[in-house]
């Protein structure tokens, strides 16, 4: 198979990569805001809840999670799934894991203002909800786009993972050509393939960055 035709075939293959990245990084962006408020509560069961979450999340491997979404609807209440479920559960378990990263970076970032910007907000007579949607979050996406970046750089790889479940995405598809062709041309290729994807997003942050830096 020449090089082209491979190429051609990774690219058909990189676009269930790209579902994977782009439904993984929406939906864990915004669950692991909201997990990170309930970290966050002022109800102790709450926050233990939210940290036992998260700590299971991030203690185990995504391959094993994903094994778990996958396989526990049957095993647990023995629901037949479809074949299509296959992507579904790709989708669950790379956002249930991401949320949780994501949680404690945004936890960090708002732990980290210091308290005298809530002070100086109630003297102006804003509310907590004015106070955190006008003062505290614009400083709290500034400062967590760093670590944002380099989990959603680790993001674009971590896609080839999702071979476990036999989804048909550029990993799988790169292992099935080397087999067939029994050479290492496709996984060069699907590397080069991952590392530019991960310039134009490093890029992209990059810009987005330097947009809200506070300084000129």
């Amino acid at each position: 198979m020449d090089i082209g035709t491979i190429t051609q075939k990774l690219l058909e293959g990189s676009v269930v990569s790209l579902e994977i990245f782009a439904v993984t990084l929406v939906g864990a962006l915004i669950l692991g805001l909201l997990l990170c408020f309930v970290r966050m509560s002022r109800f102790m069961i709450l926050r233990i809840i939210a940290k036992i979450y998260i700590s299971i999340m991030r203690g185990t491997p995504l391959m094993l999670q994903l094994f778990v979404v996958y396989f526990g609807p049957y095993y647990l209440f023995h629901i037949e799934l479809s074949p299509s479920y296959k992507l579904i559960a790709v989708f669950i378990g790379f956002v249930l894991n991401y949320a949780a990263y994501f949680a404690e970076i945004y936890r960090s970032g708002i732990e980290g203002i210091p308290e005298g910007q809530y002070e100086a907000a109630t003297i102006l007579g804003y509310s907590k909800v004015q106070t955190f949607r006008y003062i505290i979050m614009p400083q709290v996406f500034k400062r967590i786009i760093p670590p944002v970046t380099n989990e959603t750089i680790t993001l674009i790889k971590d896609t080839s993972l999702a071979f476990t479940l036999a989804v048909a995405e550029m990993f799988t598809i790169a292992k099935q050509v080397a087999a067939a062709d029994r050479t290492v041309t496709a996984f060069v290729i699907a590397g080069v393939i991952y590392y530019i994807f991960n310039l134009l997003v490093a890029g992209a942050f990059a810009k987005l960055e330097k947009k809200m830096s506070y300084y000129k």
